[in-house]
């Protein structure tokens, strides 16, 4: 693929639904210009009612827009070239209740017409990078939705797709399985996959993506770098050692405050909850501090399933 082509291109895209008689009963997305380049996770933010499911549709070329143009890899979204080459992940799983993980994934590498030997060895893979090695061999319709959401995370990835959408991924996991999904965002991104990622998390949305668009009624409001759009460039923040002694803490600030006007507010970092969550999951197995949380899952040692 030309590198200059985007992944994803909007263009003015629209899209009004009417009712019987043809009048527009609602204007669901309205002239939205996006640009999604290779390698790039871009978040679709916006509450519930703000158009990102129609525009997520539009783009998996399920929905025919009113307005504008979508293409994906520089061809229509319907094209079946495109559709070869794009994973999804839907918000709600849905699973066959009586086929297994590796069954359900089988299926869908057959749907692909990946190779058998090809197939057995992306199932593996699969399996063992969503941790569910242990359950791979259950009936779906006795997980739990977390591991469902699993399973559905790991069909999205079954045909080794170069642009994938996930809607809501770490819907019913735990935060070692929300973390587990984040570290594989950034692995996949790594990789050179584009990610288009819609979540009402925006922790999660801040901590995986490169850039992010806001939808509000339908509507554009914002979109760039998450760095850029959340800096306050009106202050600026110092971190270093704690000073030793209790006069050297006081010297500081009024230095400070002698340079600037200004009394600093002085504080210690914290570290976010999900970090001090799986700190204690760490410790409690044995994990080195030094070591990734995520060791166990990526040396195929996956959590006990859920019940």
């Amino acid at each position: 693929m030309d590198s200059t082509i985007p992944v994803l291109e909007t263009t003015s895209l629209s899209k009004t639904f009417r009712d019987f008689w043809m009048r527009p009963r609602v204007r669901a997305v309205q002239n939205l210009s996006l640009r999604v380049d290779r390698g790039e996770v871009l978040g679709l933010l916006g509450p519930n009612g703000s158009g990102k499911s129609t525009t997520i549709k539009m783009i998996l070329g399920l929905l025919r827009p009113s307005a504008g143009g979508v293409r994906v890899f520089g061809l229509p979204a319907a094209h079946p070239a495109v559709r070869a080459r794009v994973g999804y992940l839907p918000e709600v799983t849905t699973l066959y209740r009586h086929l297994t993980p590796r069954e359900t994934l089988g299926f869908f590498g057959a749907l692909f017409d990946l190779p058998r030997a090809e197939r057995r060895r992306r199932v593996a893979e699969l399996l063992r990078m969503v941790g569910l090695e242990e359950a791979a061999d259950r009936a779906a319709g006795e997980f739990s939705k977390g591991m469902a959401r699993r399973v559905g995370l790991a069909q999205a990835l079954v045909n080794d797709p170069d642009f994938i959408v996930l809607d809501e991924p770490t819907s019913g996991l735990d935060p070692i399985g929300r973390h587990q999904v984040k570290t594989l965002i950034r692995q996949l991104a790594d990789r050179g996959k584009t990610i288009l990622l819609s979540s009402h998390l925006l922790s999660e949305v801040a901590d995986v993506c490169d850039r992010v668009a806001v939808l509000y009624r339908g509507r554009l409001q914002a979109t760039g770098r998450i760095d850029e759009l959340l800096a306050r460039r009106q202050s600026v923040r110092l971190t270093f050692p704690a000073p030793a002694g209790d006069e050297a803490l006081p010297r500081l600030v009024a230095a400070v405050s002698a340079e600037t006007g200004a009394t600093p507010a002085v504080d210690h970092p914290a570290m976010t909850l999900e970090e001090y969550f799986l700190g204690i999951i760490a410790r409690a197995d044995g994990i080195p501090a030094e070591e990734p949380v995520l060791a166990p899952f990526l040396a195929g040692r996956a959590p006990e399933a859920e019940p």
